[in-house]
């Protein structure tokens, strides 16, 4: 077992390193996100681009997807030729030269941008999970945990990014500002993905300043044959190995729906929030990229009680597996869905409350807390040791799909039409339900593949 407790609540120094990283990574990202549709639906007399809705969430499935399909070829990069700590670092200065490109207001610069953070993350994201999973031994019962705890740095930057790039893109008072030092307020855009782009720098920062915490760790594995014993081996991996490679796949197939539900935040939930929601307080307006903190500050909020909870069961033998967690978590994904169906019926004659949207991210927060770190983790463990970058690699294309199917559905979504967004909500609920009874029923033979 690695001896080294001396960092984060007994962890390896090293986690707070990679927890630091992430915090700045996810920031820079989730500011980005949190006003990127927001910008591209914009008229362009107000700074934005002008697209229409059905446009701009198509776009911004395309993206999202694309930003969760190139950490297959940064799992590839990272296992054949860079090892995982050059490929993250690399990762990570391409992501900050992408949040540059877009603080010009030049449309192939923000096009560029969005490329350059989609390749830059597929090289740093799938290699920060692999690189902490190499922080400990295979038995070590810290490993989950661990992902908790950067979990929870995700998240931390997840909340506070989308608040201070909303009130950068879209706040009066700060317009304003712009105007007397004499710069264009309709740039203001800008500013927010400059700043984005600030947080990306940081994480470097403090990444290269702690180096040295990394070196026992993320150098390339020499490739060695696979070992022949009492069972056939197939395409260099063993009859064990692809057993747990087949139960991946199960958890990768529901993780692919709950992405499809969940990155419907920052397009259809978002535009719902923006135009169908009262978002007046007194005589001030509140931005609608401020809604997209809620799922960030209910992660915080509530992964210490899962933890809890997950560690109580463990201690009498009781904690559910991996499949049934994930069974559980789509029960509170589909209840979560379901709000939106009376919210947008109510649309229809006039604003609504954003409690129902704090109500919508509360249970999905629920189940996310049930699928995404339980999914990281289960991947990182049931991974082949000599491709473990390129299998979470194709872990992290659940999320890719999940997020190309949620543009497309979120096209359907348009804010004139508070009855199509019922009836899209209304089907995914159902569907989230029929997989959780599948998982609920498969839940057995799962664990046998994986043990």
């Amino acid at each position: 077992m690695n001896g080294d407790k001396n960092g984060l609540f007994g962890h390896p120094r090293a986690l707070s390193t990679l927890f630091l990283i992430e915090i700045w990574e996810r920031a820079s990202y989730y500011g980005m996100r949190a006003i990127l549709t927001l910008y591209m639906v914009a008229a362009i007399s107000a700074g934005g681009l002008g697209f229409s809705e059905a446009t701009a969430t198509s776009l911004y499935g395309f993206y999202t997807g694309s930003v969760y399909l190139t950490p297959l070829l940064g799992g590839f990069i990272a296992d054949r030729f860079l090892g995982t700590r050059r490929t993250l670092l690399l990762g990570g200065v391409i992501i900050a030269l992408g949040h540059l490109c877009m603080v010009f207001e030049w449309l192939p610069a923000f096009f560029g941008g969005l490329t350059l953070i989609a390749l830059g993350t597929g090289l740093l994201k799938p290699n920060v999970s692999t690189m902490i999973g190499q922080l400990y031994d295979e038995n070590d019962p810290r490993r989950t945990a661990g992902f908790n705890i950067v979990y929870m740095g995700i998240n931390i930057g997840a909340a506070v990014a989308p608040v201070v790039c909303g009130f950068l893109a879209e706040d009066a008072w700060f317009k304003g500002w712009l105007t007397s030092v004499g710069f264009n307020p309709l740039h203001s855009w800008h500013w927010a993905f400059g700043a984005a782009g600030v947080g990306m720098c940081f994480g470097l920062l403090q990444y290269w300043l702690h180096r040295d915490r990394l070196l026992p760790y993320g150098a390339l594995i020499a490739k060695t044959p696979a070992v022949q014993g009492s069972v056939a081996v197939s395409g260099g991996l063993s009859k064990g190995e692809w057993h747990k490679l087949y139960a991946l796949g199960f958890l990768f197939v529901a993780f692919t729906l709950s992405c499809a539900i969940s990155e419907q935040a920052g397009s259809s939930m978002l535009l719902f929030a923006d135009k169908l929601t009262d978002r007046t307080i007194g005589t001030w307006t509140f931005s609608s990229a401020w809604m997209m903190s809620l799922n960030p500050i209910f992660v915080i909020g509530l992964t210490p009680v899962f933890a809890w909870l997950w560690t109580s069961l463990n201690r009498k033998n009781k904690e559910p597996s991996s499949p049934f967690k994930f069974a559980i978590g789509m029960v509170f994904i589909s209840l979560g869905t379901l709000l939106m169906v009376p919210a947008s019926l109510l649309a229809a004659k006039g604003l609504v409350s954003p409690l129902w949207l704090v109500g919508v991210f509360f249970f999905q927060t629920i189940g996310e807390l049930c699928t995404s770190p339980v999914g990281l983790a289960a991947a990182n463990q049931l991974a082949p040791r000599k491709y473990a970058s390129l299998t979470m690699g194709i872990w992290f294309l659940s999320i890719s799909g999940g997020s190309i199917i949620a543009g497309r559905l979120a096209g359907l979504c348009i804010s004139s039409n508070p009855t199509a967004i019922a009836y899209v909500f209304g089907v995914l609920a159902c569907i989230s339900l029929v997989v959780a009874a599948l998982l609920w029923f498969l839940t057995p033979r799962i664990k046998k593949l994986m043990s």
